[in-house]
């Protein structure tokens, strides 16, 4: 008997595919396809694997509920953004104070950077209600929930006061860094080290923006997205090669290139 959940991804690809047979109509219907797939191999990885993060920056982390955005399944193996694994451990070794999060989401960065800096302050922040709620579960799931502090939308006032001598900015806002990255409506940023997605994807010219404001101030490196399959666990040998893809997939749609923008030392 098929689940509702099988029912509704059928209803929900026939209507994707009415009418002409479009190459877009098509695509969205093997992304949306490829999402209800993940979310079957997201319950065989819990139920084989836990829900223990399995390696990685954050190896043995807690993480007992759904991502707020993409998938699950690469956070739960430990390799999502595997591209930013070493800036990570250089984070993690840098001896700052503050960790200031923006866009949280559930709190994958917040919390796991509480476990590894358990000296440093950690502020999560996002707009989404739910997005917070998650992130303040997460923090207790993990015994960190009194050093992520979680709060709602930043501004670059707020930013001027929660940069402090050594912190480090991360920021994931889904498109809205060229508005809040700016230094000279929030001159503390110049003074911190930045970690940030660049949805190049939706707006050609954010990379080339953020650049020219911040290379006067910082040094700056970009870093392009990488899968890496390293951490699949064993059991995992035995799927097929498009499942064990999916594992890995992180549900992104354009390039998401990251810049690592670190103060140049006088």
């Amino acid at each position: 008997m098929p689940s509702q959940v099988n029912r509704n991804a059928q209803r929900k690809i026939g209507k994707l595919l009415e009418g002409e047979p479009t190459a877009q109509k098509l695509n969205m219907a093997l992304r949306h396809l490829a999402m209800w797939r993940a979310h079957f191999l997201e319950n065989l990885l819990q139920e084989r694997s836990g829900d223990r993060i399995l390696s990685g920056p954050f190896k043995g982390m807690a993480y007992p509920l759904r991502s707020s955005e993409g998938s699950r399944n690469p956070r739960l193996i430990g390799c999502y953004e595997a591209c930013l694994a070493p800036v990570i451990e250089e984070i993690v070794a840098g001896g700052y104070d503050t960790v200031v999060d923006i866009g949280s989401a559930e709190g994958y960065y917040a919390v796991g950077l509480a476990l590894r800096m358990p000296k440093a302050r950690i502020l999560a922040r996002d707009s989404d209600d739910q997005a917070q709620s998650a992130c303040t579960q997460l923090a207790q799931a993990n015994g960190v929930q009194d050093r992520v502090l979680v709060g709602g939308t930043v501004t670059h006032d707020e930013l001027n006061r929660l940069i402090t001598d050594r912190t480090v900015v991360i920021c994931d806002t889904e498109g809205a860094e060229e508005q809040l990255l700016d230094p000279a409506a929030a001159p503390a940023l110049r003074r911190a080290d930045i970690l940030v997605e660049v949805h190049e994807g939706m707006k050609e010219g954010r990379l080339d923006l953020l650049v020219r404001r911040f290379s006067p101030t910082h040094e700056i490196r970009r870093i392009e997205r990488k899968l890496d399959d390293q951490a699949l666990p064993g059991w995992t040998d035995r799927l097929g090669d498009l499942d064990r893809l999916l594992l890995l997939w992180e549900w992104r749609s354009t390039p998401t290139p990251w810049l690592w923008m670190t103060q140049r030392r006088t």
